[in-house]
Parts: C-alpha cells; structure tokens; sequence
C-alpha cells in the first residue's frame, strides 16, 4: 500500500480572492505559501501544517455557495459537506473560536463529540468548516470504533484495508517508462531558484 502524508491540499474556488486571503491568511493564521495566476485565473495555497494546504482558484463569475449547514442530510448531486482542520489543543480551539466571533463570523458553540471537540463556522465564500482538536483519552487512529447500529457490510470487515478486493497491479510502470508532464509550477520552481521575482 501506498504511504499518505496528510492533505497535499484541498482545492476550492472563490470568486474574491482578496477577501479569501483575508480570512484565511490574516484571521486564521494559514501562510500564503504559493501563488499561480494570469488574467482570468488565480490558484493559491494556504499551509494548514508542514504537509497539509487548503488551496483557492478563482474565477471570474464564481459567487459564494449557498450556505448550507454542516452535517445537514441534502438530496441530488453532492459531494462536499465540510471540512475540518486539526488543531493542537483546547487553547487553540477556544482561541479561533474567538476570533470568528470577533471579526463578526457566525460559530458555533464547542460541541463535544467525545473522540474531538469542535466548533462549526463558514468562511467568506460560505464554505462549511470545522475545527477539531482530539480528546487525548479516545484515540480513533489507535483503537478504532465502529458504533453504527447498523454498519455497512463492507465496513463490518473492520478499520484495516481488505486485500484481494481490487485487481493487483500486473505490470508496475518502469522507471524508464514514468514520465511528468509540466502544469503550471514552473514559475513558482523559477522563483523557488532564485531566477523569478515577484510581481
């Protein structure tokens, strides 16, 4: 199996990345890292944690979701309802707890949901988000715990990843064969060089 660091990062568009940056760099915290862009697009990372990023295209026309509370069941064509980023301790929870308040954002209360505790909040593009900071007593990573009533067959085979359900790979492609096409780094590499400048 495949070894995962975390979230390389989460891609999500805004329509004002001005007021994007704002709120995820000024009120939260997060690092303006990277940054791609040209007349009609802009794509820039936010670092969450060494390895992990949320990103931002934007895009002219593209307006704030329609806000639609976290957890809440919908019907049709889905696949977001939110997400939720990690922090260290208590402290750092009840602290962006107050600096939403603050800066006039809706949050929640802190909700106890045993394993974590968290507080719910929407950023400016009406993105759902959360923030957890895990009760250290109840490890789900070390003792996993399914409490469904009524789980999935495929879940009742338990936590770990169940061999023989997919194909095995035959033919690993060889080195010789593994070939990277460019996308649109190669500013950010000449800059990262020392051979770009800032605009």
């Amino acid at each position: 199996m495949a070894n995962y660091t975390g979230i390389n990062h989460l891609a999500m568009a805004t329509g004002d990345m001005d007021t994007t940056v704002r709120f995820w760099r000024d009120l939260l915290g997060m690092r303006l890292v990277a940054g791609l862009g040209r007349p009609g697009y802009r794509h820039y990372f936010f670092e969450i944690t060494d390895r992990d990023m949320i990103a931002f295209f934007e895009w002219d026309g593209v307006e704030p979701i329609p806000e639609k509370d976290h957890g809440v069941p919908v019907r049709g064509p889905t696949a977001f309802d939110h997400v939720s980023f990690g922090v260290a301790g208590p402290d750092d929870l009840w602290e962006i707890k107050d600096r939403l308040e603050a800066a006039g954002f809706w949050v929640s209360e802190v909700v106890d949901h045993g394993f974590i505790h968290s507080v719910y909040s929407f950023d400016p593009n009406n993105i759902p988000i959360e923030f957890s900071v895990v009760v250290e007593r109840y490890d789900v990573h070390r003792t996993p715990a399914m409490v469904d009533s009524r789980p999935t067959a495929t879940a009742r085979e338990g936590a770990e990843p169940q061999p023989g359900k997919w194909p095995l790979v035959t033919r690993p492609t060889p080195l010789e064969e593994r070939e990277v096409y460019e996308g649109e780094g190669e500013k950010v590499i000449a800059f990262l060089q020392g051979r770009g400048k800032e605009d």
